[in-house]
């Protein structure tokens, strides 16, 4: 662990954006004045102006970087969050703020936790979310524990999510600002963790975040946003898969839905559900990748309606509802709204329990499910609300017509 020395406290802005926006974190924050929160801080624009803030609205704050792999390889990667040039900005950043700083060496959590999981659901045939996976356990567990021996009364982070107190429970809740909105990867954050939480941005759009950041002089306020996999290197996923997990390139058979074989593949990591392109194969028809077979092989081809789904099953499960558990909400039948892709808009569906295990029915079928991904669910009644959600399993197709 490294600490960087607080440096001069960043000044008051008298203006209308600012102080508005240092009001709001101090209602949401809801501690007294002075108390102490460790602020995760990624190098990025978000993070930092969480940090900013919350130190403006007379917190004692600590920023917390993880350094989650290799420098000599994160130095070499930009565009990516955790890397080394990430942690001299969120270094820079905190002097700036004038808050205390640590950097933790959480390399071989990372791995262990976050890329092995990767290259293992991909040679099972999935489609991970390893974004999910990296909040669910190096970030809401691990440095929450850090947060704690700090002596911290929260941790707050740079999300674009909603925590809102009613009664005596939290709920997690949508970003006011829906493009930036990241409920989809936080559907694992448990009751306990989310009493601990803060997210500072759930009510500032993020070109004002940017705004605040150039009014306090903060380095990063024009910084490009993260956009591959941090561990990906130029995005290409197979590279890595390639690497750790060499016997995913095991050729195999790429089969019709009716049988038929129509040619040869180089591993099944290299697909994923619903793919189009690359399958080099030519039967006069648009085919698309309907199932990944791991133990046969086999990728499962078919045509487009083949990919509606009508049900799916959860795994990994986390329950933020009102019913006691999820197996209790799902044997009421509770309506809820389901989305399977952080890019997809939620959509109707009801809880079902079948043989002991959650299954999500959809009322109208859904395109291109594919296990390994997350199914959030959200309140039907209250659009915004995180209800909780779990890994996809594995999925029920529609009936084809004959």
């Amino acid at each position: 662990m490294t600490a960087s020395a607080p440096a001069c406290p960043v000044p008051v802005f008298d203006t209308a954006d600012l102080g508005e926006a240092i009001a709001r974190v101090r209602q949401s924050v809801g501690l007294s004045q002075g108390a102490r929160v460790v602020a995760a801080m990624s190098g990025g624009v978000d993070s930092s102006v969480a940090a900013a803030l919350l130190h403006a609205a007379g917190y004692e704050v600590i920023g917390v970087t993880l350094q989650l792999y290799d420098h000599g390889q994160a130095l070499k990667k930009t565009g990516a969050c955790c890397a080394g040039q990430d942690i001299h900005d969120a270094r820079v950043a905190a002097e700036k703020i004038g808050i205390a700083h640590y950097v933790l060496d959480y390399e071989s959590r990372f791995k262990d936790s976050v890329i092995e999981e990767f290259a293992d659901s991909y040679l099972r045939g999935e489609t991970p979310v390893p974004c999910i996976r990296c909040n669910q356990t190096v970030k809401f567990r691990d440095l929450l524990d850090v947060a704690r021996d700090l002596g911290a009364e929260a941790m707050a982070t740079g999300h674009y999510v909603e925590r809102r107190d009613t009664g005596n429970r939290a709920e997690l809740r949508r970003a006011i600002d829906r493009n930036r909105d990241q409920s989809y990867f936080l559907f694992a954050t448990t009751r306990e963790q989310l009493d601990f939480l803060r997210f500072p941005l759930a009510d500032i759009p993020k070109p004002q975040v940017r705004d605040i950041a150039r009014q306090m002089g903060l380095n990063v306020a024009a910084k490009p946003d993260s956009q591959d996999i941090c561990f990906v290197p130029e995005g290409k996923y197979t590279t890595l898969i390639d690497r750790l997990r060499p016997q995913g390139r095991e050729a195999g058979d790429i089969v019709h839905l009716d049988g038929r074989v129509l040619g040869k593949h180089q591993g099944i990591t290299g697909y994923t559900i619903g793919q189009r392109r690359g399958l080099n194969i030519a039967v006069g028809e648009p085919l698309f990748v309907i199932k990944l077979d791991a133990e046969t092989r086999r990728v499962i081809v078919g045509p487009r309606e083949a990919l509606n789904t009508a049900a799916l099953v959860m795994k990994e499960t986390n329950w933020l509802g009102d019913h006691e558990t999820l197996e209790s909400a799902a044997a009421a039948h509770l309506p809820v709204l389901a989305r399977v892709r952080s890019t997809r808009p939620p959509v109707p569906a009801r809880l079902n329990l079948r043989e002991g295990q959650v299954e999500v029915v959809f009322d109208a079928s859904e395109e291109g499910v594919a296990p390994g991904q997350a199914c959030v669910l959200y309140d039907p009644a209250d659009e915004d609300r995180v209800l909780g959600g779990g890994f996809i399993e594995r999925t029920r197709p529609v009936e084809l017509a004959l």
